[in-house]
C-alpha cells in the first residue's frame, strides 16, 4: 500500500475506504455514541422494543421450513415494493422537496446568518416562519442551565424570537441556526432508522466542528465552512428522510392487512422484515452528493456560494481542483470518516495514511483536530 496519491484523481482505494464509512452508519449494527443532545430520545424506548419483538418474530418463524419460506417470500416482496417507491421518488427532486420539510426560506436563513452585517429584523421575520426552528432556539434558552448561567430570574420563560436571539448572541445563532436545519432534515420519529440517523448525525457534526477547526486555522471564513460542511450531509439526509417515510407507510400498511387476515404467522413475516438498509446504502452513494446541490438550485440558491462548493465537492474528480473553502470541507470530512472507521476498528494504519495522503492534510492541522472536542458544539 506505499503508494503516493496526493491530491490528484481520486484513487479507488480512497473511494473505497469513504464507502465504507457510509456502509458502517447505514448498515452497520453499531449503536451509535451520544452526542450533547440526543437525536431521537422519544423514539428509542420504540427502538428497543421493536427489535425485541422482531427477534421473538423471526424466532417463531425459525421453527417450520415453511414458515421461513413465508417470510423470506413476504420480506423480498414488502423490501421490493419500498424500493420501487424510493427510486421514483428519489428520481424527482420536485418529490424530495415536498416529502422532506426543506424550503427557500431555511435556505435564505443559512446565508442571512453568514452575513457579516445581518439584516435581524428580516432573519426574525423568517425564523418565525419555522415552527421548528423557534422551538429549537425557544429550548435552547428556557432550558435549566441556560437560564441558571445567564439570567437573573431563571423562572422566567422567554417567548419572543428577538430576545432568543439577544441571549444567545449573534456568533452563537450563526452556528446553532445551521446545526438545527440539518437534525431537522434528518428523519424523526422512525424507530426503523434510529441508529443509522443517529450515527449519520454525528459523523456530520464531527466534520461540521473539523471544518470550523481548519477555517480558523487558515483565517478563512469558519461560519461558511461550517455550514457548508453540514450542507454536504443535506443529500444523504433527504434520502434517509424520503426512505424512511416511504417505509414507515408501507410497513404499517402491510402490518394491518396482516393484523385484519388474523394470520399470525404473515404477521409475523412482516413485523420481522428490517428496514433495507442496503438498498439506503446504495441510494446515498447513488444520489446523495449530487442531491447537496440540486436541491440547492431548485430552490434558487444557485447563485450561493454553499450551492457552489457543494457542486465543486460532486462534480470535481481531482482535490487539487477544489477551492479553498471547498478543499477545508473535503479534508474535515476525510478525517471525520478516519476518525469514525478508527473507532470502529474498519481502518487499518495503512490506509489512514492514505487518506491523510490524498486530501494532504499536514501535521499542524491533524494537531489542531485531535484537539478538538466533537461531543459537543462549541458555542459561548
Amino acid at each position: 500500500m506505499a503508494i503516493s496519491v496526493a491530491g490528484g484523481v481520486r484513487p479507488g482505494k480512497v473511494i473505497e475506504i469513504e464507502h465504507r464509512l457510509y456502509q458502517q452508519l447505514i448498515v452497520g449494527k453499531q449503536q451509535s455514541s451520544s452526542m450533547c443532545d440526543e437525536l431521537g430520545e422519544g423514539v428509542e424506548l420504540d427502538a428497543n422494543k421493536l427489535a425485541v419483538e422482531r427477534e421473538a418474530a423471526l424466532e417463531r418463524l425459525a421453527k417450520k421450513v415453511e414458515d421461513k419460506q413465508l417470510f423470506e417470500r413476504i420480506s423480498t416482496q414488502l423490501v421490493d415494493e419500498v424500493g420501487a417507491a424510493i427510486d421514483h421518488r428519489l428520481a424527482s427532486t420536485d418529490g424530495v422537496i415536498k416529502s422532506s420539510g426543506i424550503n427557500e426560506s431555511q435556505l435564505l436563513i443559512l446565508e442571512l446568518v453568514q452575513d457579516s452585517k445581518i439584516d435581524i429584523n428580516r432573519l426574525i421575520s423568517l425564523i418565525e416562519h419555522e415552527s421548528w426552528l423557534v422551538r429549537d432556539l425557544l429550548n435552547i434558552v428556557n432550558s435549566a442551565s441556560f437560564r441558571h448561567r445567564n439570567s437573573k430570574d431563571p423562572d422566567i420563560k422567554v417567548t419572543d424570537v428577538k430576545l432568543v436571539l439577544n441571549f444567545i448572541g449573534l456568533e452563537n445563532i450563526k452556528l446553532l441556526v445551521p446545526y438545527f436545519c440539518l437534525r431537522n432534515w434528518l428523519p424523526s420519529g422512525h424507530a426503523n432508522l434510529l441508529w443509522i440517523t443517529r450515527k449519520l448525525w454525528r459523523y456530520s457534526m464531527i466534520s461540521a466542528i473539523a471544518a470550523q477547526a481548519l477555517a480558523k486555522l487558515h483565517e478563512k471564513d469558519s461560519v461558511f465552512v461550517y455550514t457548508c460542511s453540514l450542507l454536504s450531509q443535506l443529500g444523504p439526509s433527504v434520502v434517509l428522510t424520503n426512505s424512511a417515510v416511504l417505509f414507515t407507510n408501507t410497513w404499517d400498511f402491510w402490518l394491518r392487512e396482516a393484523s385484519k387476515s388474523r394470520d399470525k404467522d404473515l404477521y409475523d413475516a412482516v413485523l420481522a422484515t428490517e428496514f433495507p438498509s442496503e438498498k439506503l446504502y446504495d441510494l446515498v452513494i447513488q444520489y446523495g452528493d449530487r442531491l447537496n446541490w440540486q436541491l440547492l438550485e431548485q430552490l434558487n440558491c444557485h447563485n450561493s456560494g454553499m450551492a457552489s462548493v457543494m457542486a465543486e465537492l460532486d462534480n470535481n474528480l481531482s482535490y487539487k481542483d477544489l477551492s479553498e473553502n471547498a478543499a477545508i470541507v473535503a479534508r474535515a470530512s476525510c478525517y471525520a470518516k478516519v476518525l469514525l472507521l478508527d473507532e470502529m476498528k474498519q481502518l487499518a494504519p495503512q490506509e489512514k495514511r492514505i487518506m491523510f495522503d490524498y486530501y494532504e492534510l499536514s501535521k499542524q492541522e491533524i494537531i489542531r483536530l485531535k484537539s478538538q472536542n466533537y461531543r459537543k458544539l462549541d458555542i459561548m
